[in-house]
């Protein structure tokens, strides 16, 4: 057993951890910000964990996530890095890549807007 499978998500060191890059943050931000400007959501949560990254979307703070964002590259071996999870666990969209997965998102906010 490794010595570092014991360890927690939380304490293992920044690079070991995956995270969102630069991009993928523009993309996800964008899709944020129109719905807060839809007055649908209003809070976001970052977890970078060791094998996932997660982006956790709140309609209000102070409850569970309506939704969450993963990163996963373990799975794109079976074009499924990226998913939208609703809040109660059901995946939504699963795919390759960041954008296509999260146009469920934008439209929800189409429906939204008609």
């Amino acid at each position: 057993m490794n010595s570092n499978s014991s360890v927690s998500y939380f304490k293992r060191p920044f690079e070991e951890r995956v995270s969102f890059n630069r991009q993928e943050m523009g993309i996800i931000l964008s899709v944020y910000g129109k719905m807060v400007a839809a007055g649908e959501w209003r809070d976001y949560g970052i977890s970078m964990l060791g094998d996932a990254a997660i982006f956790s979307i709140f309609r209000r703070s102070a409850e569970n996530p309506i939704y969450t964002i993963h990163k996963i590259p373990k799975l794109i071996i079976k074009k499924q890095q990226f998913s939208v999870i609703s809040m109660d666990g059901a995946i939504i969209k699963r795919g390759p890549e960041l954008r296509p997965v999260l146009l469920i998102l934008e439209k929800k906010l189409i429906k939204l807007i008609n």
